[in-house]
């Protein structure tokens, strides 16, 4: 949430989900709050203030997206109890209604609860370009007749009515009266039929009067031809471009085939496209870390800069273009409508396992970051559903794997493989996908023991048409995500790069070696060997050692490891700290790798990464609950221990034992 004043005004935005709420927001603000095309991705609030130029002051509240005054969801519970009393910012002054034109008969329901609650409400009808395609449009004045209540028209591809709503919003705020009521009763019809089927009756027949058919018939036989497109029910149809594409994206057969080749060409994308950009950074910083360790010394300040802060940073940050374009791809998705088309495609498959179409998208979300993707399953109203679906994110393979996958692959394939790579990443998430499904089922079967809840629920979602997307705002999007990334893993990596290089240099940091015949740069290096096998990370090491035996796998690995449950990225940095990566003669990401190649099994003469505990690794990384911050969220959005205590414990001991069986019937099939 932004920093705004609470003295100011208070406009709230709302509005059916999908109805162009957001967009309106940024039109208003000037800010860059994300679009998308699938109920409740505006799950947490955004206040803001109207742009300068429209000097209007006061404070601009957005809220996630409901249909009524009555909650359906935990979502839309704490939305409409903000709307009546906000905690922060009180009662709203005015209340903008988003209202999608060619959806009239459903979304006027908001609005008319809305106004007899004795809200002071203006109604921003949106989507009249769509209206428009069907040959209808939309009177305003009609509108504002019917409602009693003023009605701006907005054309959210180029913002045209925009000032007219300011204009109307500046003259209502300069009343002196009708302002800061309390609304006197709460609308709770929607448990009564018959009141409910009066009030849709009384918008039919609103709608009926203010949309007229935008070019009028000339001749009997003309208007005879039209006269399906004059009932009121067509006027929500799709157009017939959505419905002609939807046949085919959402045919029985062909649309799952669709689906699952679109997530395979993404993900590939992702590995392959992701390349040059990731050559580029990587290089960047081994000539940084090159240059750090030449100019401050072969000494412990140079070793924490190269080292422990450079090296282990770059390590990370070579994977951003990876994460960057994941967030792209995903952006356009969102923007052409397609994502809630997913949900519809896999609804019946997720019914087969106590879930539904709505868990479509906290699961999707969860390749970005579970964190978000949690918070997203708010949006679901049956709770036995929001608990289990909750209970699988942590299985999808979010961003925070990326680097961990990125960097096992490069170590089992060459660089002009990468094709093959992105084949192998593809399936890395397409099995997170089957594994949570798996668990799903395992968990519904004992839910009642489990999350103790009961199955009681149905799945319904309004599609938005397909529409063009636009560039500017999935750039701007993919940026500001990827930002966030790195504003959330950035310090975590660098704290505990440090903490990592201390334990990796301390007790012994100056070592001394026997052989005085080597060269500077050899007897720095033979001393790194010495200092780090005799260090705090060592002692910590092996006293896991027992565990990493098992696997194939020595102390160094089991240090990455317990690193990894703060973030998973910092896996690879600390990787890079352990085996001292520095990039000095190479890019740190080739140093590292030729590092993991060389390294031996302490004590043994046998290889500690081989495809065989590779392979292990990249299984281990698919299960295991390494995420302080999910655990957290979880235990914050369920109000209990129980759920992220049993994701800990289950994730993590099935990470454990799939890693077992992998790397020995690998090593006993003569996989080494």
């Amino acid at each position: 949430m932004n920093d705004v004043k609470t003295t100011l005004p208070l406009i709230t935005l709302v509005g059916p989900p999908n109805s162009g709420k957001t967009t309106l927001l940024n039109y208003l603000s000037g800010q860059n709050f994300k679009t998308v095309n699938y109920p409740g991705s505006t799950v947490e609030y955004n206040a803001t203030n109207f742009q300068k130029k429209f000097n209007i002051e006061a404070n601009l509240l957005d809220s996630p997206g409901i249909i009524s005054l009555v909650p359906n969801s935990p979502d839309e519970e704490v939305t409409i109890n903000a709307l009546y009393k906000h905690p922060q910012f009180g009662i709203p002054d005015l209340v903008i209604v988003t209202v999608d034109a060619s959806q009239l008969s459903r979304h006027l329901l908001l609005v008319d609860q809305l106004l007899r609650s004795k809200f002071k409400v203006i109604v921003a009808v949106t989507m009249i370009d769509i209206l428009d395609k069907k040959g209808f449009e939309i009177c305003a004045k009609d509108l504002e007749k019917e409602l009693g209540c003023d009605v701006v028209k907005i054309d959210g591809r180029n913002g045209k009515g925009v000032g007219k709503l300011v204009r109307k919003v500046s003259a209502a705020l300069n009343k002196s009266t009708g302002y800061n009521v309390i609304p006197t009763t709460r609308i709770s019809e929607n448990g009564d039929s018959d009141i409910l089927l009066n009030e849709y009756k009384k918008i039919e027949q609103i709608e009926h009067n203010v949309i007229k058919q935008k070019v009028p018939q000339k001749n009997l036989d003309a208007a005879n031809k039209n006269l399906k497109v004059l009932n009121p029910i067509s006027k929500n149809k799709p157009d017939n471009f959505t419905l002609k594409l939807d046949s085919i994206l959402l045919h029985k057969y062909f649309g799952i085939i669709i689906f699952f080749i679109l997530m395979g060409v993404v993900f590939t994308s992702i590995f392959y496209l992701a390349l040059p950009l990731m050559e580029l950074v990587d290089e960047s910083f081994a000539l940084l870390a090159n240059f750090a360790v030449e100019t401050i010394g072969y000494n412990w300040l140079g070793d924490l800069v190269s080292d422990g802060i450079i090296s282990s940073l770059g390590a990370v940050l070579v994977f951003v273009p990876q994460i960057l374009i994941l967030f792209l791809i995903l952006g356009f998705l969102e923007d052409t409508g397609y994502l809630a088309r997913g949900a519809m495609l896999i609804d019946r498959p997720l019914s087969k396992i106590g879930l539904n179409g709505r868990s479509f998208v906290p699961m999707l979300s969860g390749f970005a970051c579970a964190i978000p993707a949690i918070l997203a399953s708010r949006t679901m109203s049956n709770r036995k559903e929001r608990l289990l679906t909750i209970f699988i994110i942590p299985l999808m393979s979010c961003s925070a794997r990326l680097p961990v996958y990125a960097l096992l692959i490069a170590f089992l394939l060459p660089q002009d493989k990468a094709w093959v790579g992105g084949i192998i990443l593809s399936l890395i998430y397409l099995f997170s996908i089957i594994s949570s499904v798996v668990v799903a089922a395992i968990i519904n079967k004992f839910r009642k023991t489990i999350i103790r809840e009961e199955d009681n629920s149905s799945f319904i979602l309004e599609l938005p048409t397909y529409k063009l997307p636009k560039l500017k705002s999935v750039l701007r999007n993919s940026y500001t995500s990827t930002k966030q990334y790195l504003k959330g893993a950035g310090p975590i990596i660098i704290v505990f790069s440090l903490v990592l290089g201390a334990l990796t240099y301390f007790p012994n940091s100056n070592p001394k070696i026997d052989n005085t015949n080597l060269s500077k740069m050899e007897y720095y290096e033979m001393q790194k060997i010495e200092r780090i096998s005799t260090s705090y990370a060592s002692q910590i090491g092996k006293t896991i050692q027992p565990l990493m035996t098992p696997l194939g796998m020595d102390w160094r690995i089991g240090v990455s490891l317990i690193s990894a449950f703060v973030a998973r990225e910092v896996f690879v940095s600390s990787l890079a700290v352990i085996f001292k990566v520095t990039g000095t003669d190479e890019t740190i990401q080739s140093s590292l790798l030729n590092s993991m190649r060389n390294a031996k099994i302490e004590g043994t003469n046998k290889k500690l990464f081989t495809p065989a505990t590779v392979l292990g690794l990249i299984v281990f990384f698919m299960f295991a609950m390494q995420c302080i911050s999910t655990i957290a969220v979880t235990r914050k959005e369920t109000w209990s221990w129980r759920i992220p205590v049993l994701q800990v414990a289950i994730y993590t001991g099935t990470a454990y034992i799939a890693t077992l069986i992998t790397v020995n019937c690998l090593r006993f099939m003569g996989i080494e």
